[in-house]
């Protein structure tokens, strides 16, 4: 089996440029944590766990406090950006923004701070690019839920060196129309779903959307129509129609509470919610995040996305997204990261870490 050389798990680059260059595409993971895992097994700071393509460590100093990092393994489906190449200061390939070199960053420190002030927790997960039901993350917190107990969590998700706060929640829904067929010659017999859907787009496009401060960051909701379908034949008027909508909505909002607001929006229509993951706070309250947010000197932001911030708000643990890559680049062909940006983040977390600097 290939292995990490202690030589890469010392340098934050070379091991994100060694991550990227395993093929690790969302549902094919076990090989990476493979190697993850037999990276930390022989180190005696950590205990090292497994299930699945689950990989978990933490330390047992008896510190007071404990801080988990997070990353996760897989990747979007490759687009011709793999394997990983250099130009300059920029490493080009799939997963080097979106996640893997924030997941380097938590294996590097998770191998080689052996003494930091606090206790550390460190997981690796599987599955986080599709569903729910498969995240490692998600299986996790409801089968081992222990694992992730903290007081304070980084996910190591692509922010461009910026803590981003919480996260939106979001919640797709259907709303299908229904009309009576007829022959398109003969349509005055019957009633065009299709059409039915004006109103629901009219609404939409009258919809104005909230922005919400909170801890002083500003999260901006959106309620967006993100897919149609209808028709049956080209002479037929068509008897159903579905217009597919997902809001993103602000942490001040409860699943129910977003399900309560779609239902008033489209009052009068027949709604189905498909899809629903909840908001997360901020968390910035927590004495481990003003900390860190004293010690960076840089303003949080909200974080405009869904990310697995929200299972750890769930188990009551504050989290906030940190992490060298640019979101923006997350599943582009041109997916690329800086290096002077991941080794100026592993520092800043290493240095936040770190016996003696808290």
């Amino acid at each position: 089996m290939v292995s990490l050389t202690n030589e890469q798990l010392n340098d934050p680059v070379a091991l994100t440029r060694a991550l990227v260059d395993m093929e690790s595409v969302s549902g094919d993971e076990e090989q990476i944590a493979d190697l993850v895992e037999s990276a930390l097994r022989d180190r005696a700071h950590l205990r090292v766990l497994r299930d699945g393509n689950v990989v978990f460590a933490r330390t047992e100093l008896g510190r007071d406090k404990r801080i988990l990092l997070a990353g996760h393994l897989d990747t979007v489906p490759l687009n011709d950006n793999f394997p990983s190449h250099t130009d300059g200061d920029t490493m080009y390939g799939c997963g080097t923004s979106d996640m893997k070199s924030g997941t380097a960053i938590a294996l590097h420190l998770a191998a080689t701070l052996s003494d930091p002030a606090c206790d550390l927790s460190f997981v690796f997960y599987d599955c986080e690019e599709v569903d729910s039901e498969r995240n490692g993350l998600n299986k996790a917190s409801i089968h081992r839920p222990e694992w992730l107990a903290a007081d304070f969590a980084f996910l190591l998700e692509p922010t461009l060196g910026v803590v981003e706060a919480g996260c939106q929640g979001t919640m797709r829904a259907n709303i299908t129309l229904t009309g009576k067929r007829a022959h398109s010659a003969r349509s005055w017999l019957g009633d065009n779903a299709i059409h039915s859907a004006g109103e629901v787009l009219r609404r939409l496009d009258d919809y104005s959307a909230r922005t919400v401060d909170i801890d002083g960051c500003r999260y901006r909701e959106g309620l967006n129509a993100v897919g149609i379908a209808g028709g049956v034949a080209g002479n037929v008027i068509p008897d159903t129609c579905t217009v597919t909508v997902n809001f993103r909505f602000a942490p001040d909002r409860s699943l129910d509470d977003a399900q309560r607001h779609l239902e008033e929006v489209f009052a009068g229509f027949q709604i189905e919610v498909t899809d629903r993951g909840p908001a997360a706070m901020p968390g910035l309250q927590a004495p481990a995040a003003a900390q860190f947010l004293r010690r960076i000197g840089h303003e949080p932001r909200a974080k405009l996305g869904w990310t697995d911030v929200a299972r750890f708000a769930q188990l009551g643990v504050p989290a906030v997204n940190f992490g060298p890559g640019d979101p923006n680049l997350a599943h582009t062909k041109n997916e690329h990261v800086s290096c002077s940006r991941i080794v100026d983040c592993c520092e800043t977390l290493r240095d936040y870490l770190a016996k003696g600097s808290q």
